[in-house]
């Protein structure tokens, strides 16, 4: 047998199967794609501006990883922290509501090219998946399942 009368068969199974992978994802909602895009990294946003407070207080520790770690050219690290912290704690919320959306995405893309850039160059592939997310919210919009579209900010 030849390598063309080998491929031949496979050929057609393969074309049915990633013609019915395609059929059976295409059916899945914009909305809901919007809906995962948004949330997903505003759950690592959160869980990071978590670890930064402890109850309605900014922790010691918080000021100190910004002037030894996560320090940044231009910003002083006080406000850097404050800034950081309320960001992660606010952008998330609006993200998951659904308002404000594009603009709270804006936002934490802009954080995250900050954190690429002068933090943490080597998580290039995790910062992208987490820009990957904002710029198809920022691109698309919230989506249906959203404050924005209820009150009709985004149509």
């Amino acid at each position: 047998m030849t390598q063309q009368n080998l491929e031949a068969p496979l050929q057609p199974r393969l074309y049915r199967l990633y013609s019915g992978i395609s059929e059976l994802t295409g059916h899945i909602p914009d909305s809901v794609i919007l809906l995962a895009a948004r949330i997903f990294p505003a759950v690592v946003f959160w869980q990071s501006g978590r670890t930064k407070v402890e109850g309605l207080s900014i922790k010691d520790s918080t000021f100190t990883l910004f002037e030894q770690i996560y320090a940044l050219p231009l910003v002083p690290p006080h406000i850097a922290a404050v800034a950081a912290t309320f960001a992660e704690h606010l952008m998330p919320i609006l993200l998951v509501l659904g308002l404000f959306t594009r603009l709270s995405a804006l936002a934490l893309l802009i954080m995250t090219l900050v954190i690429q850039t002068f933090v943490f160059p080597e998580a290039w592939v995790t910062h992208g998946l987490w820009a990957s997310c904002f710029l198809i919210v920022i691109a698309k919009g919230p989506g249906a399942i959203s404050l924005d579209r209820l009150i009709r900010l985004d149509r």
